[in-house]
Protein backbone atom coordinates (compact mmCIF):
# COMPACT_ATOMS: atom_id res chain seq x y z
CA UNK A 1 0.00 0.00 0.00
CA UNK A 2 1.24 3.75 -0.43
CA UNK A 3 1.78 5.12 2.58
CA UNK A 4 1.55 9.12 2.07
CA UNK A 5 -2.19 9.24 3.35
CA UNK A 6 -3.27 9.94 6.75
CA UNK A 7 -6.32 7.88 5.65
CA UNK A 8 -4.55 4.79 4.69
CA UNK A 9 -1.88 5.00 7.62
CA UNK A 10 -5.24 5.17 10.34
CA UNK A 11 -6.82 2.33 8.35
CA UNK A 12 -3.94 -0.11 8.48
CA UNK A 13 -3.17 1.36 12.19
CA UNK A 14 -6.42 0.15 13.44
CA UNK A 15 -6.53 -3.10 11.57
CA UNK A 16 -3.19 -3.65 13.28
CA UNK A 17 -4.44 -3.08 16.41
CA UNK A 18 -7.45 -5.11 16.05
CA UNK A 19 -4.94 -8.00 15.02
CA UNK A 20 -2.67 -7.49 18.26
CA UNK A 21 -5.85 -7.12 20.73
CA UNK A 22 -7.53 -10.42 19.20
CA UNK A 23 -4.49 -12.47 19.03
CA UNK A 24 -5.75 -13.38 15.73
CA UNK A 25 -7.46 -12.34 12.55
CA UNK A 26 -10.78 -10.70 12.33
CA UNK A 27 -12.22 -8.12 10.40
CA UNK A 28 -12.75 -5.11 12.18
CA UNK A 29 -15.43 -3.73 10.22
CA UNK A 30 -18.50 -6.43 10.99
CA UNK A 31 -18.23 -8.07 8.11
CA UNK A 32 -17.14 -11.23 7.33
CA UNK A 33 -13.24 -12.24 7.80
CA UNK A 34 -11.25 -14.16 4.97
CA UNK A 35 -11.29 -17.60 5.93
CA UNK A 36 -8.29 -19.86 5.61
CA UNK A 37 -8.40 -22.62 2.90
CA UNK A 38 -6.33 -25.33 1.41
CA UNK A 39 -4.97 -23.68 -1.07
CA UNK A 40 -5.81 -20.04 -1.83
CA UNK A 41 -2.62 -19.40 -4.27
CA UNK A 42 0.56 -17.02 -3.40
CA UNK A 43 2.22 -13.92 -4.46
CA UNK A 44 2.14 -10.38 -4.13
CA UNK A 45 -0.92 -8.85 -6.19
CA UNK A 46 0.38 -5.80 -8.43
CA UNK A 47 -3.07 -3.42 -8.99
CA UNK A 48 -3.59 0.03 -9.99
CA UNK A 49 -6.51 2.31 -10.90
CA UNK A 50 -9.98 4.48 -9.27
CA UNK A 51 -9.25 6.53 -6.51
CA UNK A 52 -12.83 6.13 -5.56
CA UNK A 53 -12.76 2.67 -4.17
CA UNK A 54 -9.09 2.80 -2.59
CA UNK A 55 -10.21 3.42 1.20
CA UNK A 56 -12.45 0.11 1.08
CA UNK A 57 -9.99 -1.82 -1.29
CA UNK A 58 -6.64 -0.60 1.47
CA UNK A 59 -9.20 -1.93 4.22
CA UNK A 60 -10.34 -5.13 2.62
CA UNK A 61 -7.00 -6.21 1.10
CA UNK A 62 -5.52 -5.64 4.79
CA UNK A 63 -8.24 -8.05 6.25
CA UNK A 64 -7.12 -10.61 3.39
CA UNK A 65 -3.49 -10.44 3.85
CA UNK A 66 -3.95 -11.08 8.05
CA UNK A 67 -5.84 -13.99 7.09
CA UNK A 68 -3.77 -15.66 3.94
CA UNK A 69 -0.09 -14.74 4.77
CA UNK A 70 0.93 -15.89 0.95
CA UNK A 71 -1.36 -13.61 -0.09
CA UNK A 72 -1.03 -9.77 -0.37
CA UNK A 73 -1.72 -6.24 -2.46
CA UNK A 74 -0.04 -3.71 -3.36
CA UNK A 75 -2.91 -1.25 -4.80
CA UNK A 76 -1.69 2.16 -6.37
CA UNK A 77 -4.64 4.83 -6.68
CA UNK A 78 -3.77 6.37 -9.54
CA UNK A 79 -7.53 7.31 -11.23
CA UNK A 80 -9.46 5.01 -13.30
CA UNK A 81 -7.80 6.31 -16.33
CA UNK A 82 -4.48 5.45 -14.96
CA UNK A 83 -5.52 1.81 -14.38
CA UNK A 84 -7.19 0.91 -17.66
CA UNK A 85 -3.88 2.15 -18.95
CA UNK A 86 -1.69 -0.16 -16.99
CA UNK A 87 -3.56 -2.91 -17.48
CA UNK A 88 -3.22 -2.52 -21.25
CA UNK A 89 0.20 -2.30 -20.34
CA UNK A 90 0.03 -5.68 -18.44
CA UNK A 91 2.45 -3.75 -15.70
CA UNK A 92 -0.06 -4.66 -12.83
CA UNK A 93 -2.20 -8.12 -12.50
CA UNK A 94 -5.64 -6.07 -12.01
CA UNK A 95 -7.02 -2.64 -13.36
CA UNK A 96 -9.25 -0.66 -11.24
CA UNK A 97 -11.97 1.56 -12.79
CA UNK A 98 -15.54 3.46 -11.38
CA UNK A 99 -16.60 2.58 -15.02
CA UNK A 100 -15.84 -0.20 -17.69
CA UNK A 101 -13.82 -0.36 -20.48
CA UNK A 102 -14.87 1.22 -23.18
CA UNK A 103 -14.92 -1.05 -26.36
CA UNK A 104 -11.90 0.60 -27.79
CA UNK A 105 -9.94 -0.02 -24.50
CA UNK A 106 -11.28 -3.43 -24.44
CA UNK A 107 -9.82 -3.95 -28.13
CA UNK A 108 -6.60 -1.76 -27.33
CA UNK A 109 -6.20 -4.49 -23.82
CA UNK A 110 -6.11 -7.37 -26.43
CA UNK A 111 -9.91 -7.74 -26.95
CA UNK A 112 -13.10 -9.02 -24.92
CA UNK A 113 -12.00 -12.54 -24.88
CA UNK A 114 -8.51 -11.85 -23.21
CA UNK A 115 -10.28 -10.12 -19.85
CA UNK A 116 -12.98 -10.15 -17.54
CA UNK A 117 -14.77 -7.21 -15.66
CA UNK A 118 -16.47 -7.45 -13.04
CA UNK A 119 -17.75 -4.70 -9.73
CA UNK A 120 -16.75 -4.99 -6.77
CA UNK A 121 -18.61 -2.05 -4.79
CA UNK A 122 -20.82 0.63 -4.99
CA UNK A 123 -20.21 4.18 -3.50
CA UNK A 124 -21.79 7.41 -4.19
CA UNK A 125 -20.39 10.85 -5.27
CA UNK A 126 -20.91 12.92 -2.72
CA UNK A 127 -21.45 17.13 -3.46
CA UNK A 128 -19.01 18.84 -1.02
CA UNK A 129 -18.68 22.71 -0.47
CA UNK A 130 -16.56 24.86 2.14
CA UNK A 131 -18.92 27.78 3.30
CA UNK A 132 -18.92 29.10 6.47
CA UNK A 133 -22.49 29.47 8.34
CA UNK A 134 -24.15 27.10 5.94
CA UNK A 135 -24.59 23.78 7.21
CA UNK A 136 -27.32 22.44 4.72
CA UNK A 137 -27.06 23.47 1.20
CA UNK A 138 -29.92 22.11 -1.26
CA UNK A 139 -28.93 21.78 -4.87
CA UNK A 140 -30.69 20.38 -7.53
CA UNK A 141 -29.14 18.79 -11.07
CA UNK A 142 -29.89 21.99 -13.41
CA UNK A 143 -28.47 24.14 -10.61
CA UNK A 144 -25.44 22.18 -9.90
CA UNK A 145 -24.69 22.13 -13.67
CA UNK A 146 -24.71 25.44 -13.97
CA UNK A 147 -22.39 25.64 -11.01
CA UNK A 148 -19.83 23.72 -13.09
CA UNK A 149 -20.63 25.04 -16.12
CA UNK A 150 -19.25 28.56 -14.77
CA UNK A 151 -23.16 30.12 -15.05
CA UNK A 152 -23.54 30.85 -11.72
CA UNK A 153 -20.53 32.54 -10.12
CA UNK A 154 -21.51 33.59 -6.80
CA UNK A 155 -23.09 32.04 -3.81
CA UNK A 156 -25.65 34.39 -3.40
CA UNK A 157 -27.20 34.10 -7.17
CA UNK A 158 -30.67 33.42 -7.13
CA UNK A 159 -31.18 29.87 -8.23
CA UNK A 160 -29.11 28.92 -5.04
CA UNK A 161 -31.50 31.19 -2.70
CA UNK A 162 -34.42 29.77 -4.36
CA UNK A 163 -33.44 26.59 -3.38
CA UNK A 164 -32.06 27.56 0.25
CA UNK A 165 -34.78 29.73 1.48
CA UNK A 166 -34.07 30.97 4.94
CA UNK A 167 -30.35 30.76 4.95
CA UNK A 168 -28.46 33.58 4.46
CA UNK A 169 -26.05 32.49 1.65
CA UNK A 170 -22.39 34.39 1.55
CA UNK A 171 -21.43 37.04 -2.11
CA UNK A 172 -18.16 34.99 -2.15
CA UNK A 173 -17.13 33.80 -5.66
CA UNK A 174 -17.98 30.14 -6.06
CA UNK A 175 -14.50 28.20 -6.45
CA UNK A 176 -15.45 24.93 -8.57
CA UNK A 177 -12.87 22.52 -8.27
CA UNK A 178 -12.92 18.70 -10.06
CA UNK A 179 -10.36 16.30 -11.19
CA UNK A 180 -7.64 16.61 -13.04
CA UNK A 181 -7.09 13.31 -13.88
CA UNK A 182 -9.11 10.59 -16.21
CA UNK A 183 -11.57 9.53 -13.59
CA UNK A 184 -14.66 7.30 -12.99
CA UNK A 185 -15.59 9.57 -10.31
CA UNK A 186 -15.72 11.90 -13.65
CA UNK A 187 -17.74 9.75 -15.43
CA UNK A 188 -20.40 9.22 -13.23
CA UNK A 189 -20.62 12.93 -12.13
CA UNK A 190 -20.48 13.79 -16.01
CA UNK A 191 -23.31 11.04 -16.75
CA UNK A 192 -25.48 12.58 -14.14
CA UNK A 193 -25.14 16.11 -15.44
CA UNK A 194 -25.63 15.00 -18.79
CA UNK A 195 -29.27 13.49 -17.44
CA UNK A 196 -30.51 16.49 -15.98
CA UNK A 197 -28.74 19.55 -18.06
CA UNK A 198 -29.07 19.48 -21.59
CA UNK A 199 -26.43 22.17 -21.83
CA UNK A 200 -24.53 20.22 -19.89
CA UNK A 201 -25.10 17.21 -22.52
CA UNK A 202 -24.18 18.95 -25.52
CA UNK A 203 -21.28 21.44 -23.98
CA UNK A 204 -19.35 19.39 -22.71
CA UNK A 205 -20.94 15.28 -22.11
CA UNK A 206 -19.88 12.44 -20.58
CA UNK A 207 -16.79 10.99 -20.06
CA UNK A 208 -14.24 9.90 -17.34
CA UNK A 209 -11.96 13.30 -19.08
CA UNK A 210 -13.80 16.12 -20.68
CA UNK A 211 -13.39 19.62 -20.87
CA UNK A 212 -14.71 21.38 -18.52
CA UNK A 213 -15.64 24.46 -18.75
CA UNK A 214 -15.05 26.40 -14.96
CA UNK A 215 -13.08 25.62 -12.28
CA UNK A 216 -9.39 24.39 -11.23
CA UNK A 217 -8.24 20.50 -11.07
CA UNK A 218 -6.53 18.31 -8.20
CA UNK A 219 -5.69 14.99 -8.70
CA UNK A 220 -7.69 12.14 -6.99
CA UNK A 221 -10.33 12.33 -5.12
CA UNK A 222 -8.15 12.96 -2.04
CA UNK A 223 -6.88 15.81 -3.81
CA UNK A 224 -10.25 16.91 -4.74
CA UNK A 225 -11.17 17.19 -0.82
CA UNK A 226 -7.93 18.51 0.44
CA UNK A 227 -8.43 21.61 -2.28
CA UNK A 228 -11.71 21.77 -1.15
CA UNK A 229 -11.06 22.23 2.74
CA UNK A 230 -8.28 24.72 2.00
CA UNK A 231 -10.56 27.14 0.22
CA UNK A 232 -13.09 29.06 0.93
CA UNK A 233 -15.95 28.88 -1.68
CA UNK A 234 -15.30 26.04 -3.07
CA UNK A 235 -17.49 22.97 -4.09
CA UNK A 236 -16.37 19.64 -5.90
CA UNK A 237 -17.10 16.52 -5.86
CA UNK A 238 -15.41 13.92 -3.36
CA UNK A 239 -16.12 9.87 -2.93
CA UNK A 240 -18.52 9.88 0.25
CA UNK A 241 -14.85 7.60 2.24
CA UNK A 242 -13.10 10.73 2.05
CA UNK A 243 -15.68 13.30 2.59
CA UNK A 244 -16.31 11.24 6.21
CA UNK A 245 -12.76 10.80 6.88
CA UNK A 246 -12.12 14.62 6.07
CA UNK A 247 -15.24 16.03 7.77
CA UNK A 248 -16.49 17.90 5.00
CA UNK A 249 -19.68 19.69 4.04
CA UNK A 250 -21.79 18.04 1.85
CA UNK A 251 -24.95 19.12 0.00
CA UNK A 252 -28.15 17.57 0.06
CA UNK A 253 -29.35 16.44 -3.83
CA UNK A 254 -32.67 16.47 -5.16
CA UNK A 255 -33.29 13.35 -6.62
CA UNK A 256 -35.26 12.08 -9.67
CA UNK A 257 -38.40 11.56 -7.28
CA UNK A 258 -37.90 15.19 -6.29
CA UNK A 259 -36.67 14.06 -2.69
CA UNK A 260 -33.45 16.17 -1.49
CA UNK A 261 -31.26 13.61 -0.35
CA UNK A 262 -27.99 13.41 1.66
CA UNK A 263 -25.53 10.99 0.03
CA UNK A 264 -25.10 7.64 1.63
CA UNK A 265 -24.35 4.09 1.89
CA UNK A 266 -28.06 3.52 1.65
CA UNK A 267 -28.84 6.16 -1.18
CA UNK A 268 -26.03 3.73 -3.14
CA UNK A 269 -28.09 0.49 -2.05
CA UNK A 270 -31.19 2.40 -3.48
CA UNK A 271 -29.65 3.26 -6.33
CA UNK A 272 -28.31 -0.01 -7.17
CA UNK A 273 -31.53 -1.50 -6.85
CA UNK A 274 -33.08 0.43 -10.08
CA UNK A 275 -31.01 -1.72 -12.63
CA UNK A 276 -31.36 -5.44 -13.48
CA UNK A 277 -29.29 -6.79 -15.98
CA UNK A 278 -26.08 -5.35 -14.89
CA UNK A 279 -23.01 -5.69 -17.62
CA UNK A 280 -19.96 -3.47 -18.60
CA UNK A 281 -22.25 -1.91 -21.34
CA UNK A 282 -25.03 -2.13 -18.67
CA UNK A 283 -24.09 -0.11 -15.75
CA UNK A 284 -24.83 3.63 -14.85
CA UNK A 285 -27.23 4.12 -11.68
CA UNK A 286 -27.13 8.07 -11.72
CA UNK A 287 -30.53 9.68 -11.54
CA UNK A 288 -32.59 6.78 -11.08
CA UNK A 289 -36.09 6.93 -9.75
CA UNK A 290 -36.54 5.80 -5.93
CA UNK A 291 -37.36 8.50 -3.20
CA UNK A 292 -34.12 7.33 -0.77
CA UNK A 293 -32.05 6.86 -3.94
CA UNK A 294 -28.84 8.95 -4.21
CA UNK A 295 -28.86 10.42 -7.55
CA UNK A 296 -24.92 10.17 -7.80
CA UNK A 297 -24.22 6.53 -7.05
CA UNK A 298 -22.03 4.31 -9.29
CA UNK A 299 -20.29 0.89 -9.03
CA UNK A 300 -16.80 0.52 -9.24
CA UNK A 301 -15.17 -2.89 -11.44
CA UNK A 302 -11.99 -4.23 -11.58
CA UNK A 303 -10.60 -6.03 -14.74
CA UNK A 304 -8.59 -9.42 -15.00
CA UNK A 305 -6.99 -11.37 -17.56
CA UNK A 306 -8.79 -14.05 -18.81
CA UNK A 307 -5.32 -16.25 -19.19
CA UNK A 308 -2.85 -16.60 -16.31
CA UNK A 309 0.22 -17.43 -17.25
CA UNK A 310 0.87 -18.09 -13.25
CA UNK A 311 -0.90 -20.67 -11.56
CA UNK A 312 -0.33 -19.35 -8.21
CA UNK A 313 -1.20 -16.04 -8.63
CA UNK A 314 -3.43 -16.66 -10.95
CA UNK A 315 -5.31 -18.78 -8.35
CA UNK A 316 -4.36 -16.05 -6.14
CA UNK A 317 -5.92 -12.99 -7.83
CA UNK A 318 -9.31 -14.85 -8.59
CA UNK A 319 -9.60 -16.02 -4.92
CA UNK A 320 -9.12 -12.85 -3.75
CA UNK A 321 -12.09 -11.47 -6.02
CA UNK A 322 -14.10 -14.12 -5.10
CA UNK A 323 -14.15 -13.59 -1.52
CA UNK A 324 -14.23 -9.14 -2.07
CA UNK A 325 -17.37 -9.88 -3.95
CA UNK A 326 -19.16 -11.95 -0.84
CA UNK A 327 -17.53 -12.57 2.49
CA UNK A 328 -15.78 -9.22 1.88
CA UNK A 329 -18.38 -7.09 1.19
CA UNK A 330 -18.98 -6.06 4.94
CA UNK A 331 -16.37 -4.43 5.12
CA UNK A 332 -16.95 -1.06 3.41
CA UNK A 333 -19.94 -0.79 5.43
CA UNK A 334 -18.58 1.42 7.60
CA UNK A 335 -16.68 3.08 4.92
CA UNK A 336 -20.27 4.41 3.18
CA UNK A 337 -20.05 1.71 0.66
CA UNK A 338 -22.94 -0.36 -0.31
CA UNK A 339 -22.69 -4.03 -0.77
CA UNK A 340 -23.24 -5.80 -4.23
CA UNK A 341 -26.83 -6.85 -4.60
CA UNK A 342 -27.18 -10.77 -5.18
CA UNK A 343 -27.20 -10.22 -9.06
CA UNK A 344 -24.43 -8.20 -9.15
CA UNK A 345 -22.21 -10.30 -6.97
CA UNK A 346 -23.17 -13.38 -8.72
CA UNK A 347 -22.39 -11.55 -12.21
CA UNK A 348 -19.06 -11.19 -10.55
CA UNK A 349 -18.80 -14.84 -9.93
CA UNK A 350 -19.53 -15.70 -13.09
CA UNK A 351 -17.20 -13.57 -14.69
CA UNK A 352 -14.78 -15.10 -12.16
CA UNK A 353 -15.24 -18.54 -13.55
CA UNK A 354 -14.08 -17.57 -17.10
CA UNK A 355 -10.53 -16.65 -16.08
CA UNK A 356 -8.08 -19.83 -16.55
CA UNK A 357 -5.32 -20.62 -14.57
CA UNK A 358 -1.80 -21.99 -16.42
Amino acid sequence: MRNSSPFRLLLAAGAAATLVACGGSTSNSGGSAAQPTADVGSGQLQGAGATFPEPYYTKAFYQYNADHAKVSVNYQAIGSGGGIQQFTKGTVDFGASDVPMTATEVTAAGGDATLVQLPTTIGVAAISYNLSGVDKLKLDGATLAEIFLGKIKTWDDGRLKALNSGTNLPSSAITVVHRSDGSGTSYAFTDYLSKVSPDWKSAVGVGKSVQWPAGTGAKGNEGVGQAIKSTDGAIGYVELAYVTQSKLQTAQLKNHSGKFVAPSEGGATAAAASLHGLSPTNFSITDVPGETAYPISTYSWVFLKANQADPQKGKALVELFKWLVTGGQPIGKDLQYAPLPKEASDFSLAQLKKVKVA
